[in-house]
C-alpha cells in the first residue's frame, strides 16, 4: 500500500494542481483518513487553482494588449475607407476589442483610433454599423482616459444625434455615455447644450423604460442646474408636463428620486424668471397629490429629501398653497422634521457616552458637528429642508393656523441654537412668519425665543438679518423673556423621547407607521442606491 501510494504521490498534486492534465478515467488513491480533514495536497488545490488562473489570465491580458497595438493602425485605415462594408467590419472588429480590459486601454490611449471611430458614426447610415461604434465608446466612456479622447474627438454632437434613434440598443449606448460624460468630463455641459441636446432629451422623457427615464431625467438635471438658458430651454419643450406625468405614473423610486430633485423639476421649479410656469405646471398636471405622497414610504430619504425640497419650491407659488394644504404637506412636513430632529439629537447624546446608533451611520458634518446618516442622507439637511418649506408655507394665514396647531413651534425655538447657520436661518424665517398673527406671537413669548430671535434677526448676517421687518414689529409690547426669570432665554435642549404635548395623540403624526424604511446597516450599500446605470 505504501509503495503505491509513493508511486501515485506525483498524480494526487498534479490532480490538485492541473486537473485538466490527466488521463480521463485514471483513478488515484486517496490518502484522507479523516473526512473532517483535509489532506496537505488537497489544502493546497484551491491556491493552486487561484494561482494558476491568474498567471493565465496576466498571459491573456497581456496578448490582448499587444494584438490591439498591432491592430490599431490597420483598423484605422479601414475606418478610414469609402467602402462602407469595409468601415462596418472594421467597427465590428474594433467593438469586439473594447469588450477587453487590455485592449479597451490601447483603444483609448489612440486619439487616432478614437477620432477614426467618431468620424464613422458621424457618417454612417448603416445601423448595424452605429450600433456596434456607439457601443464602442460606450465600453471607452467607462475611463477617464476614454471620456477624454471622446470629448477631444468632438464625439458628443455625433452622440447627441443618435439621441434620435428608433434603435433601442442605440438610445441605449448614446445617452449613457452622454451621461458619462456629462458627470466626469469638464466641457461636455457646453458641448451638449451646443448640440441641441436639451431638446433631445427632453423629448425622450415620453418613453417608458423608468431606467432610461432615470438616466435622462440626470442628464436634465445636470445641464439645468445653476444655467437659466437650459431651464428655459426645459420649460419651452414642455419638460415640466413631461416631469409631472412620470411622478404620476411611475413607482420606480430612483426614477422619481431623479425626477424629484436630482432631475431637472426641481431646478425648473426656482431661480429663474420663468420658474412660476413650472410651478404652475405641477399644479394645472394635477401633480401636486403624487409629489405630496411621495413624502410617505415607502419612499426613502434620498427621495424624501429631494420631495422636500421640490415642495418648497413649489410653494413659492401661492397658488400651490391651497393644493399642498389640502393634500397633506404640512402634517406631513412636520412629522418628518421631528423625526429628524429626534435623529440630529439622539446623535448628540450618544456621541456624549461613546454610543453609536445601529439605524444612522454617523460621520463629520460640514460644520464640524457629528451627524446623523441615514440611506447618505444627514438628518439635518432633513431638518433643514422641512423647515424651510414649512417656512415658505406660513406665509398664508390658513397655513400659519395649521403649523400652530401641530405644536411644533418649540421644536423651531431649539432650532434657533443649532450650530449650523442655515438651520439658524430658516429657523428665524419661520418663527417670524408665525409671529405675524397674535397666537403664534404669543407662542413664541411662551417659549422664551423673543429675545433670541431679534438678537439674531439683528445680527450682520445677511440671511438671518434680511427678516427684520414685520414679524418683530407684531411682538412689541410683548413681555419677551419674562416668564424665564431675565433677559433671553433659558429654553433647554428638547429630550428627543419627550415630544411636545400633542404630538403622540394627532391623527397625523403617527410616527412608526409613517418613517421611511430602515437604511442599510452597511455604509458601503449606501451608494449602489443612487446608481442610475442600466
Amino acid at each position: 500500500m505504501n509503495q503505491q501510494l509513493n508511486q501515485t504521490r506525483s498524480q494526487r498534486v498534479r490532480a490538485a494542481m492541473f486537473p485538466e492534465t490527466l488521463d480521463e478515467g485514471m483513478e488515484i488513491p486517496s490518502t484522507q483518513f479523516d473526512p473532517q480533514q483535509p489532506t496537505a495536497v488537497q489544502r493546497l488545490a484551491e491556491p493552486s487553482q487561484m494561482l494558476k488562473h491568474a498567471v493565465v489570465n496576466l498571459i491573456n491580458y497581456q496578448d490582448d494588449a499587444d494584438l490591439a497595438t498591432r491592430a490599431i493602425p490597420e483598423l484605422i485605415k479601414l475606418l478610414n475607407d469609402e467602402d462602407q462594408v469595409v468601415v462596418s467590419q472594421a467597427a465590428m472588429m474594433v467593438h469586439r476589442l473594447s469588450k477587453k480590459e487590455a485592449s479597451r486601454h490601447a483603444i483609448m490611449n489612440s486619439q487616432q483610433m478614437v477620432a477614426a471611430l467618431v468620424r464613422a458614426l458621424s457618417n454612417s447610415n448603416d445601423l448595424e454599423t452605429t450600433r456596434v461604434t456607439v457601443g464602442a465608446l460606450h465600453n471607452l466612456s467607462h475611463h477617464r482616459q476614454g471620456l477624454l479622447a471622446i470629448f477631444k474627438s468632438g464625439g458628443i454632437p455625433a452622440l447627441v444625434k443618435l439621441l434620435s434613434s428608433p434603435v433601442e440598443s442605440v438610445l441605449f449606448y448614446a445617452i449613457t455615455t452622454l451621461h458619462n460624460l456629462l458627470l466626469h468630463q469638464e466641457g461636455s455641459k457646453t458641448a451638449v447644450r451646443m448640440a441641441g441636446g436639451l431638446q433631445k432629451m427632453v423629448a425622450l422623457l415620453q418613453r417608458n423604460n423608468v431606467k432610461f427615464l432615470a438616466i435622462v431625467t440626470d442628464c436634465l438635471q445636470i445641464l439645468a442646474y445653476g444655467n437659466q438658458e437650459s431651464k428655459l430651454i426645459i420649460l419651452a419643450s414642455q419638460g415640466p408636463q413631461e416631469l409631472v406625468r412620470i411622478l404620476r405614473s411611475y413607482t420606480y423610486e430612483k426614477l422619481l428620486w431623479t425626477t424629484s430633485r436630482v432631475c431637472a423639476l426641481r431646478h425648473l421649479t426656482a431661480r429663474h424668471p420663468d420658474a412660476e410656469v413650472a410651478q404652475n405646471a405641477a399644479r394645472l398636471k394635477n401633480g401636486i397629490p403624487v409629489i405630496v405622497n411621495l413624502l410617505h414610504p415607502p419612499s426613502r430619504w434620498p427621495l424624501v429629501k429631494a420631495v422636500i425640497g421640490l415642495i418648497r419650491n413649489l410653494a413659492l407659488c401661492s397658488a400651490n398653497h391651497a393644493p399642498l394644504r389640502e393634500s397633506g404637506a404640512i402634517p406631513r412636513l412636520v412629522q418628518l422634521l421631528i423625526r429628524a430632529f429626534q435623529d440630529t439629537q439622539r446623535t448628540c447624546s450618544d456621541n456624549g457616552t461613546g454610543l453609536l446608533q445601529q439605524r444612522s451611520s454617523v460621520a463629520s458634518g460640514g460644520s464640524g458637528s457629528i451627524g446623523a446618516y441615514a440611506d447618505g442622507v444627514r438628518m439635518e439637511e432633513i431638518v433643514e429642508g422641512t423647515v424651510g418649506a414649512l417656512h415658505i408655507l406660513a406665509r398664508e394665514s390658513h397655513n400659519r393656523a395649521i403649523i400652530r396647531g401641530l405644536n411644533v413651534i418649540p421644536i423651531f425655538v431649539q432650532l434657533l441654537y443649532n450650530d449650523i447657520e442655515n438651520i439658524e436661518r430658516v429657523a428665524a424665517g419661520v418663527l417670524c412668519e408665525l409671529a405675524a398673527d397674535k397666537e403664534g406671537a404669543e407662542m413664541i413669548e411662551q417659549e422664551g425665543a423673543t429675545a433670541p430671535l431679534t438678537e439674531l434677526l439683528h445680527s450682520r448676517n445677511e440671511g438671518v438679518g434680511g427678516y427684520d421687518h414685520v414679524p418683530v414689529d407684531s411682538m412689541q409690547g410683548l413681555d419677551i423673556g419674562s416668564q424665564h426669570g431675565g433677559p433671553g432665554s433659558n429654553y433647554g435642549p428638547i429630550d428627543p423621547r419627550d415630544l411636545p404635548p400633542g404630538h403622540q395623540g394627532h391623527p397625523d403624526l403617527t410616527f412608526d407607521q409613517q418613517i421611511p424604511p430602515q437604511p442599510p446597516r452597511d455604509n458601503n450599500q449606501m451608494a449602489a442606491w443612487y446608481d442610475t446605470d442600466l
